[in-house]
Order: structure tokens, then sequence, then C-alpha cells
């Protein structure tokens, strides 16, 4: 094979040419890969229980994720899993119709996602404005951070201590080497202590029984009739919306943290993949996740496919093989990471005294929206979707006052010249028909668009009911300098809006 031919196969599994003989790349990946993996733990069975499925369902969930989109993922290092949006979402389906039904739900919803990946979903996220991307992490944080709450609220007093001891770890543990993350320190310091001193304190094996076999494949326990189709497609395609908003509002943020781009298209059909893989291994489906991600990426520094494969791996290792000694890891240390990742991911800049003074009013207003509707809802996808609107009917507003008119009335008063500036859409030509003077004007009216641009049907109607009103007292219209595209929206439509203003 020509070193072009092994450049590209590299370059295919997402990784560099020289990628494995590096032993430091190979450290960072492995040891990122571990810390997440025992941080995926506790949060996959508190999945679980929120989707009122045993643990293990949520446990293999993270496992397939992981490890299948590692393989068929568009963003390296991205941590996919059983996720609290999703078991959210899906949580009324086991309610009312059982596992089976939950099965199929994950595998119709990874069908869907595969579809709308493929038809170029992925492509809307370029209109997601950079306020609501700030909102979506500051959000992030604070919600990463309330999950913890819980676990510092009705415990035994040494967890506060555990918590700080924790924290000054991670902070000051960097200061001596970097060799091995220091929330992977944190969390083997705090358990010894714990098992040798005998403290009693909340550990991973009280949140519910660790798995102790793989997962088998096999096919949802549901008759495959139109009935059960009419059941699940609802929530099958809430799952895939959520899952692929939460996905790729991550990879983003991803390529904005290591400055590197990733494939969103090739993530929303990986991200099918994973959940029908998932679906037929009996686990409750998953997207990707925030924390665990940021973990893998800002914390332990990993840049590669090998840290998400490796974490899914892990994963069931740790479960099947050290179910025992992972169990007694206190919950203290794991809630310390993710404080530490919370603080991490929240973007203090944007809340800086200097950057709100120079920020315009609108942009603050839209993050603080994306905030309080996201930890309102407890749901990211809606906090996008609202922050979006918002920052659109901000923009339209803003836009609208930009289309201007002014008119010059020839010397010898038989015709006057409206000049119109600006952009021509819905918001701005409601306020166009206002600005002409239908009974003062002289019997010829000349309107100049050459500075202007139609961008849809309003202002074509716009356009149509003053040359209306003008008609109405016996003066004609003529409208000029529209640029290509105008004129081709104009000529397709006018005539044709009567009613539509």
């Amino acid at each position: 094979m020509s070193s072009a031919a092994v450049t590209r196969a590299a370059r295919l599994r997402g990784l560099k040419p020289d990628w494995l003989k590096d032993p430091k790349v190979w450290r960072t990946e492995v040891l990122a890969g571990l810390v997440v993996a025992l941080a995926l733990i506790p949060e996959a069975i508190s999945f679980s229980i929120i989707a009122g499925v045993d643990p293990a369902i949520g446990l293999f969930a993270s496992f397939t994720m992981a490890v299948t989109i590692s393989v068929v993922g568009g963003r390296r290092a991205m941590i996919s899993a059983a996720t609290g949006a999703v078991a959210l979402v899906i949580a009324p389906m086991n309610r009312e119709h059982g596992l089976g039904y939950l099965v199929a739900t994950v595998i119709l919803a990874g069908v869907f996602q595969v579809i709308l990946g493929a038809v170029g979903v992925a492509k809307l996220m370029r209109f997601v404005p950079r306020s609501v991307m700030t909102g979506f992490v500051n959000a992030l944080a604070i919600m990463i951070f309330m999950a913890q709450v819980p676990e510092m609220h009705d415990v035994p007093w040494p967890v506060y201590p555990l918590i700080v001891a924790g924290l000054a770890l991670m902070v000051f543990f960097p200061k001596v080497t970097k060799v091995i993350p220091a929330p992977l320190v944190s969390i083997v310091v705090l358990t010894v202590i714990t098992v040798a001193a005998g403290i009693a304190v909340p550990t991973v094996g009280g949140k519910g029984a660790l798995p102790s076999s793989l997962p088998a494949p096999g096919l949802p326990d549901v008759p495959f009739t139109l009935d059960t189709l009419k059941i699940i497609a609802p929530y099958a395609l809430a799952m895939a919306l959520v899952g692929l908003m939460e996905s790729l509002m991550t990879a983003k943020l991803v390529d904005d943290i290591t400055d590197t781009h990733s494939s969103k298209t090739r993530e929303s059909i990986g991200q099918g993949i994973a959940n029908i893989v998932t679906g037929f291994f009996g686990g409750m489906g998953g997207c990707a996740m925030i924390g665990q991600t940021m973990i893998n990426v800002k914390v332990s520094g990993a840049r590669t496919r090998l840290s998400t494969f490796l974490a899914g791996s892990f994963l069931m290792v740790l479960c099947v093989v050290f179910g025992p000694v992972v169990s007694h890891i206190p919950m203290a240390a794991l809630v310390a990471v993710m404080v530490m990742v919370a603080f991490g991911t929240f973007d203090w800049h944007s809340i800086a005294p200097k950057t709100l003074k120079r920020m315009p009013a609108g942009e603050i207003t839209v993050m603080v929206i994306t905030v309080i509707v996201v930890v309102a809802t407890s749901n990211l996808a809606i906090g996008v979707v609202v922050g979006s609107i918002t920052a659109m009917v901000i923009f339209a507003k803003r836009v609208a006052h930009l289309a201007n008119v002014t008119a010059v009335t020839d010397p010898d008063s038989n015709t006057v010249v409206y000049s119109v500036t600006g952009e021509l859409f819905f918001a701005s030509s409601n306020d166009l028909v206002g600005q002409f003077n239908y009974a003062g004007d002289p019997d010829r009216v000349l309107i100049d668009l050459s500075e202007a641009h139609i961008w849809d049907a309003s202002s074509v109607a716009a356009l149509d009911a003053i040359e209306t009103k003008y008609a109405q007292r016996g003066k004609t219209v003529e409208i000029t300098g529209l640029n290509n595209p105008s004129a081709d929206l104009h000529g397709k439509l006018t005539g044709e809006l009567a009613g539509s203003h």
C-alpha cells in the first residue's frame, strides 16, 4: 500500500499516521477512557432509574453506544452513552408498555436518526447563534452541578470533607505531574481512604447492582404489527430529535475546544447506528454526553477515537470483572469530579462585567433565555430551540428597521421617485405600504429597488398592495432596479397573492 493510501486510511480512522508511535498519546487516551468509564457507572445507573429499568440496561447501553460511536461517529473523542434527556423521553414508554416496547422505540429512533442524518439535518446547526451556544454551555454546567446536589444532601458528614479533598487533589495534583489524570488520582485516593479507614459513606454499589455478564443480542419482545409502530413512533421521533440535538451541539462544542472540524452528518448517522445496535442488545439508547465528554476532552486531554472505545470497554470490564472493587468507590469522589467538570464547562468570560458591557442587549437576552429554559425544563433540546427562535425574532426585528424609503419629486412635478434600500422580507415589508403618499403624489410613481433585495412573498404582496392603492387613484407605478433573484421572485408571484397582504 502506498504512503498516500496509508495516510488516507489513517485519516478515515480519525487517527494521524504517526499516532500509534506516540506513547504519550496512548497513555493519555487509555487513562482518559478509564476515568470516563468510572464516571459513567453511577450516571448510567441513575439514568436507568429515571427510565424505570434495571441498572444493567443503562450500563449495557453506555457500553454499546460508546464502542459503536467510536467507530461510526463523526466527532473524535466525544463520549456517547445512556443520558438523562433520552431517559426522560422514553420513561413513559417503559411505564405504560414495558421493556420490549422501550427497546423497539430505541431501534426505531436509531432508524429515524440515520434517515435524518442522510437528508442533511446536521446542516441546521448553522442556524444556531453563538449566544445560544454560550447559553447551552452555561446551562449545561449548571445542570451538571445541580445533578450533584442530591448526592450532597442528607448524607453522612464525612462526605463533605471527602468532596473538598477530591477537589483539592484535582486542583493541585496537575502542578506536580500531568502524566496521570487528576480525576483518576482523586477517585483512587478517596476510595483507598474510605475503605482503609472504614468510613461509612454512600458508594457506587449503593446505586444498584452491577451486571455480571456481557449483554446478548436479540429482538425486542413486541408484536411486529402496525399497531406497535403507531405506539412507538411518536416516542422514537422525539428521542431521535433530542438525541441528535444534544449530540450535534456537543460535537460543535468539542470542535471549538479542540480547534478541529468534525463531520456532523456522519455523527448524525453514527448516532442512529449506535442506537440501533444498542436496541438489539437490549439497551435503553442514548446520545452524546456533555459531562463525560468534557472529562475526556477538556480534563483528560483525549483527542482520538481510542478513548471513546476504551471508555465503553473499560465500563464493562469494571462492571463484570472488578464489580466488587468498583462498588466501593465513594460517590463523593465522583461528585468532586463532576463539580470540577461543571466549573470548567461554564463560560465565565460570558458573564464578566467587561463582556456584558460590550455585548448587545439582544445577545445577552438570548443567552439568558436559553439558560433559563434549559434549567427549568431539564431539557437541552428545548432550550436550544427556544433560544434560536428568540435570536431569530430579535434579528428579524433588528433587520426590519434597515429597510428605508426616501422620496424625490422630479422638477416638472409629474413624477415622484421612491428609493427603497435594505432587505425586504416579512418583518420589514409590513411597514413598507404605509411609507407612500398615495393621495398627494403625482400621477406617475417610480419605485427604485436597486439598493434593495426581495426575499419572500410578503414583500411581493406589499409591492402589489402599493400598486393597487395607487391604481385606485388613477396613478401608475413602475418598479425598477430589481436584481436578478428579486426580479425572478417578483415576476413569479406578482398578481398571484391577492388577499395575502
